[in-house]
């Protein structure tokens, strides 16, 4: 049963890192800030984790799980009720800086416990239990806090989330004991890890697939009101692509299993970057009425192809190091919140010097990078394997 508060405590936390998206207009309407301004809370949210989790993964190393995970959900509580009543933009962003590093906190510490409470032939279900949360969160929490932020007001969604979180908060009180073991890699064996060539070659190309997808995402509210979607169907847009996202999430690691790694990760990167492209070209060039039908396939492809390549490389970056695996995600995750951070400044300056239409077209050039990356190192390893064979 504690496995369930752990998952509860992902879905509130994944709710919060991509919601923002449904409610930028709101919030740089409230706050009278332009557009690319506001989106800037998703960048500051995205670096914080990625620079944050680490460290404080390493800094908590040897205290009790329990204990680091009700810090760190105090601190994403806390700063969600900092948010709520943000009087002004720079209060609101420190909140969000606040909340990312609570969340960096517990999420590895989350997937940790979980493998450590469940018996050994249940611990892949326990991890997959607590995954969940975070692709729930884009299906339901996502949507739904987009949707009550733009009927009741922006603010009431971080009511929502905190709420959430609390009661994971006292569900881990109440039931998950202390005691469990500890223990994580160190600073020095981590940037080990991340000095082998063929990592840097992977951490690239999530790297790149994260600037991709979020210098879309976190604007796809704007372009989305210039074709005529209201504020409450802005959630029913979202929903779409978190439909997408979790069935392209299982798809990926299906394919991964059939067809390979390497060319699983290939397929989505290729169709992300297809989509990304034909949504801008819809927006651009379609009627609007051609175009919101367009633009909610596009988003279902994006979401399908994205979240499909994420199992496969998370699959093919623990083939690398399979002695450090717990290390090599930890060290995947804080880039692909590095690509978000970098996708959302980018997006904002593509909002400003180009136009909410064009965003795609950016987006669409960063995922093609990330697939030449990923074949350039197919290649690499290939010459090796001849080398070897030779």
């Amino acid at each position: 049963m504690s496995v369930f508060w752990l998952a509860l405590a992902a879905f509130a936390i994944g709710t919060e890192a991509f919601v923002i998206a449904g409610l930028l207009p709101a919030i740089a309407a409230d706050l009278q800030i332009s557009a690319p301004a506001a989106g800037q809370l998703m960048t500051a949210y995205a670096l914080a984790y990625a620079l944050g989790s680490p460290i404080l993964a390493v800094t908590f190393n040897n205290v009790d799980r329990k204990t680091v995970l009700t810090l760190a959900l105090c601190c994403f509580i806390l700063s969600n009720l900092l948010a709520v009543v943000a009087p002004s933009f720079p209060v609101l962003m420190a909140s969000r800086i606040l909340m990312a590093l609570g969340a960096g906190l517990c999420t590895p510490t989350a997937l940790g416990v979980a493998v450590a409470i469940a018996p050994p032939e249940r611990r892949g279900r326990a991890v997959a239990l607590v995954t969940s949360g975070l692709t729930v969160a884009t299906v339901v929490g996502v949507p739904i806090g987009t949707m009550i932020g733009n009927q009741i007001a922006w603010r009431a969604t971080f009511v929502m989330v905190a709420a959430l979180g609390a009661i994971a908060l006292a569900g881990l009180l109440l039931r998950l004991p202390r005691g469990l073991p500890t223990g994580t890699g160190t600073l020095a064996e981590r940037l080990a890890v991340a000095r082998h060539p063929d990592m840097l070659y992977a951490l690239a190309t999530t790297t790149l697939w994260a600037i991709g997808g979020l210098t879309v995402f976190t604007y796809l509210a704007i372009p989305l009101r210039g074709i005529g979607f209201a504020a409450s169907e802005i959630g029913l847009a979202l929903f779409v692509f978190g439909s997408a996202a979790a069935i392209g999430n299982i798809m990926g690691g299906h394919l991964a299993d059939r067809l390979g790694n390497e060319p699983t990760a290939t397929l989505g990167l290729a169709g992300m970057a297809t989509a990304l492209i034909l949504l801008s070209a819809a927006l651009k060039f379609a009627s609007p009425d051609h175009a919101r039908i367009i633009v909610l396939l596009m988003m279902f492809c994006w979401g399908i192809c994205g979240w499909g390549f994420y199992p496969a490389q998370i699959a093919s970056i623990i083939r690398i190091e399979p002695k450090a695996a717990s290390i090599v995600v930890s060290l995947n995750a804080s880039f692909m919140y590095l690509g978000f951070a970098i996708g959302g400044a980018l997006g904002g300056v593509a909002l400003s010097s180009l136009g909410p239409t064009d965003l795609g077209f950016v987006g669409g050039a960063s995922v093609a990078a990330s697939l030449a990356v990923l074949l350039l190192r197919r290649r690499r390893e290939r010459l090796k394997l001849y080398k070897i064979a030779g």
